[in-house]
């Protein structure tokens, strides 16, 4: 401020040093300083229509009647439950990497991990026996003999697939319980590849447990995500979470993560709408990121006009939504 005093006295005493200047001229010149010195505004394109051609730019007259629709829209997801399956190099690799730790790292006798006679100490001895090594689930391997060298996978050995590791550690648990005089039942694993995945259930949480799936849902404008128009002073966080109740119900235990949207999306109409004297553009369209911790969509009563709805992972989305609505969320969802 007190440089601007400084500039204007300046420019007073250099027109017209001897006849002082009065209050409104100081104000005048004051603000066709602050005028020049400001940068000019950039103001963003609008982005085009569905038809491909933009809509013309607002003049002074017409932006104060112009105006876009806000919208939430939530993508709710169901993160991996599964770690994603090996690559046949990764599994090789992993068995090499337990023999090596069997030859190099373990040169200890057995009575540094069990005492003599104990069942632990017993145990050791039948693995030596029927695969000369104590590991469970590596195969016949003699770390300390002669070709202790060659621990690399032979061709056509199935040992570093998880499903014969699998069958492997079930061997020993059910000889473990014979020898013991357990009636313990060894109970097996669940598979990776579930009924849903059999079946086809899209509408089912318990499907593509190695990806992350979403909510998407069909209402009468087509495929999408759960999406509502901005109440009054409503904030995105809380528009995301009303959403979420008003589509899927109270039985879905979620979570709204943070109160900025990850993406949005500006979508203008081919032909403007009036509403209320003033004239609709488009839609401006905030992805709000949710989780879901249990529970299940429940359609019965929803306030969104939303008809069906399935749990789908990014290539499903793909094929799912047009290709408009799919390039504006493509970069935001995860590959996995």
């Amino acid at each position: 401020m007190a440089r601007g005093h400084d500039a204007v006295r300046r420019l007073a005493w250099q027109s017209k040093p001897s006849t002082p200047l009065c209050r409104s001229c100081i104000s005048a010149l004051q603000s066709r300083l602050a005028s020049t010195a400001a940068s000019p505004v950039e103001t963003a394109p609008i982005e085009p229509s569905p038809s491909g051609k933009a809509p013309p730019p607002l003049t002074a007259s017409e932006s104060h009647s112009i105006r876009y629709i806000l919208k939430a829209s939530v993508i709710l997801s169901r993160p991996p439950v599964l770690t994603r399956t090996l690559t046949p190099f990764e599994k090789a690799f992993f068995l090499y990497q337990r023999r090596l730790n069997e030859r190099l790292a373990l040169p200890f006798t057995r009575y540094f991990y069990y005492q003599r006679g104990t069942a632990g100490d017993i145990e050791w001895k039948r693995k030596i026996r029927e695969r000369k090594t104590p590991a469970r689930d590596i195969g016949v391997y003699a770390a300390y003999g002669k070709q202790g060298w060659n621990d690399e996978l032979l061709v056509g050995d199935r040992i570093h697939e998880p499903e014969e590791q699998i069958e492997r550690l079930l061997e020993d648990a059910e000889v473990e319980s014979k020898e013991g005089d357990k009636d313990d039942v060894v109970e097996r694993p669940m598979p990776r590849i579930t009924e849903a995945d059999k079946t086809g259930d899209l509408r089912s949480l318990n499907r593509s447990l190695e990806r992350t799936v979403y909510l998407v849902v069909k209402t009468p404008k087509g495929w999408g995500f759960p999406a509502a128009v901005l109440e009054r002073r409503e904030s995105l966080h809380t528009a995301a979470e009303r959403v979420i109740v008003q589509t899927g119900g109270v039985n879905m235990n979620t979570w709204v993560v943070g109160n900025t949207p990850i993406g949005h999306h500006v979508l203008n109409y081919v032909r403007a709408r009036k509403d209320s004297g003033a004239e609709l553009r488009g839609e401006k369209i905030f992805f709000m990121k949710a989780r879901i911790m249990a529970g299940q969509a429940n359609l019965e009563g929803n306030k969104l006009g939303v008809e069906d709805f399935h749990w789908l992972s990014k290539e499903e989305v793909q094929k799912t939504f047009d290709p408009q609505h799919w390039n504006a969320v493509k970069k935001i969802l995860p590959e996995r």
